[in-house]
């Protein structure tokens, strides 16, 4: 979990360094991040084994392309915060709903076949794409700020820990929620590091942000040993 929300926050601090520092804008750094995240999807379904570089070099870039994705739908097509979150929970449905119908379960544990992680990294990129627009809207839009919004996202992923031991709530269901609400807690982390000081963030550099997560994702890899079952994480 603890890579996962840092992989998330490199998401929104490397997508905004390359469309916001660069200058690139959202199209054509979604379009880079696409052509990655494109070559690193179908790397790892070409992979004879689980390999804890690749996988969560691919999660790496979901976050990006999610971040980008979403700018441009909350900020460039004009919808807000609110529609652009509305429109991506519908389109994460409708991508869970394919999925269930086509190979008849959502459940990571049961991915075997290259359709199904197709489905399955495509449902992740989605799920970044929600939680960057969710992320912006409960701190931007209802004006909790970062730290707020940190915390709140942080108290429901607990919720959802509590509920994964002590309840019977379906683990698919679990999983694809923390999945989704990490992402937004990421984004709001992402946005209180390189955020000008007057908006309540720190002011530090994008990619210096961004260097520093990647780095503390790599030392996390060599130190925590990595399963082949964290393909489900």
């Amino acid at each position: 979990m603890v890579i996962k929300i840092a992989a998330t926050t490199l998401g929104e601090t490397a997508g905004d360094a390359l469309s916001m520092s660069l200058n690139l804008g959202y199209i054509v750094s979604t379009g880079i991040f696409a052509i990655i995240f494109a070559i690193a999807v179908a790397t790892q379904i070409k992979a004879n084994s689980f390999n804890k570089w690749l996988y969560w070099g691919t999660i790496i870039a979901t976050t990006t392309l999610g971040t980008t994705i979403a700018d441009y739908v909350t900020r460039s097509l004009g919808i807000g915060y609110a529609g652009g979150s509305a429109l991506l929970v519908a389109l994460l449905g409708i991508c869970l709903m394919t999925w269930q119908k086509t190979m008849g379960s959502i459940a990571v544990d049961s991915i075997s076949k290259p359709k199904a992680e197709v489905f399955y990294w495509t449902t992740i990129m989605f799920s970044q794409t929600l939680g960057t627009a969710l992320g912006d809207w409960v701190a931007d839009t209802k004006g909790m700020g970062y730290t707020t919004s940190a915390i709140i996202f942080g108290f429901l992923l607990v919720l959802i820990a509590l509920a994964h031991f002590y309840t019977k709530i379906s683990k698919t269901l679990l999983f694809w929620s923390a999945f989704v609400l990490t992402r937004p807690l990421g984004a709001v982390l992402g946005d209180f590091l390189d955020k000008p000081i007057d908006h309540g963030g720190l002011a530090l550099s994008r990619f210096g942000a961004s260097a520093a997560l990647l780095v503390f994702i790599i030392v996390c890899l060599l130190v925590f040993k990595q399963r082949a079952s964290a393909k489900a994480h």
